[in-house]
């Protein structure tokens, strides 16, 4: 009898504390969680894409150019050189001067070039986001005890933006005189990779707030006191917006680099812009904008309860198709010119995983 006692009771003990567990009433309206929220973006790099105040073919004064530039950049200086007498003697003067001189400058009288090559180009360079985790918070609606509507929300993180690759600028540029020195070599070509920045170079490459709010409607299995353990699947939608962008100062000061190159173009200064010497008549100043964002959300967890108002959760989300634009301009801050307007579209992609506590009332 004792053994029976001693059997029965904690039995009875257990099933009238899961009756009661079951039935203690209708489910909670609403859901609350806090919790570790770590994202993980899948996006690779794309493409980036420059334009600058340069006409294509535009013709432009040379001014004063480095002499070594000439002989090491030029694809048919023996073409030129042998083509008149004027063209033999100035290129083996300037080539005597470049011997006792290395950092010799030739100023060509009237000369002109036509410049290809930087007004409109493609580098297979660009960005994308590191890993970041902050504190996630999420607030369900069970409209029944199977059905709700979930906002996923949390500390906008601020992303660590990697640069992927170099912006290099492939500059042709062909003599194109009509008076002076310059008529007598006219058809040099010069062609010179000018690169801009590497923007693996620096570390990040920018650093960004993220505000990513979700909105999914998701199916609960089970059912409120009776299964403990109740997974779900949810879809919805994500936006985004992304201030506070922060540019690397080493990133800036090469595009302020650029910025210098085109206006010396602009300035009738081709000579010097080969050599992308940091200086100009302009005040380059470097603005980066970025898009907002919308995308598709997919999602899996479940949740796991204590009691009846206290739960565990833990879930995986996908956000696929997830992107948004780059702008990068460099304006002169004395005209108000824009020297150079370049876009890259950032793929985030982000994988999500978040484990929190929550409470239902």
């Amino acid at each position: 009898m004792k053994k029976l006692l001693k059997t029965v009771v904690p039995t009875v003990f257990l099933l009238s504390t899961h009756l009661a567990y079951a039935d203690s009433g209708e489910f909670k309206r609403w859901a609350v969680s806090a919790g570790w929220l770590h994202v993980m973006p899948q996006g690779k790099a794309n493409t980036t894409h420059i334009n600058t105040a340069v006409e294509e073919g535009g013709n432009y004064g040379v001014g004063k150019i480095r002499a070594q530039e000439i002989f090491d950049n030029s694809t048919n200086l023996e073409e030129i050189k042998s083509s008149s007498t004027l063209a033999k003697l100035f290129f083996n003067g300037l080539q005597n001067t470049l011997a006792r001189n290395p950092d010799a400058e030739a100023n060509i009288a009237g000369s002109a070039a036509n410049v290809y090559g930087i007004s409109d180009w493609t580098n297979n360079a660009g960005l994308e986001a590191d890993d970041v985790d902050t504190l996630g918070l999420t607030l369900n609606y069970f409209i029944n005890d199977n059905v709700s509507l979930q906002v996923i929300g949390g500390i906008p993180p601020k992303v660590d933006i990697e640069g992927k690759g170099q912006i290099v600028a492939s500059v042709q540029s062909i003599v194109d005189s009509s008076t002076g020195l310059g008529k007598n070599i006219n058809g040099l070509e010069i062609k010179k990779d000018i690169l801009v920045t590497d923007l693996e170079a620096h570390g990040k490459a920018a650093e960004v707030r993220a505000w990513t709010p979700a909105l999914t409607a998701q199916y609960h299995f089970g059912k409120s006191g009776v299964n403990k353990l109740r997974p779900y699947l949810g879809a919805g939608i994500v936006y985004g917006h992304f201030d506070k962008i922060k540019l690397n100062g080493g990133v800036e000061q090469d595009l302020v680099n650029a910025g210098h190159m085109i206006q010396n173009v602009l300035d009738g200064q081709a000579g010097s812009a080969l050599v992308n010497s940091g200086s100009s008549s302009a005040d380059p100043h470097v603005k980066v904008d970025t898009d907002d964002a919308f995308g598709a959300v997919l999602t899996a967890g479940f949740t796991y309860d204590f009691n009846d108002r206290w739960f565990s959760t833990m879930s995986l989300t996908y956000m696929p198709n997830f992107n948004n634009k780059a702008t990068i301009s460099v304006t002169d801050s004395k005209t108000g010119k824009e020297l150079i307007h370049a876009t890259t579209k950032v793929d985030l992609d982000p994988l999500i995983t978040y484990v929190g506590v929550g409470y239902r009332f």
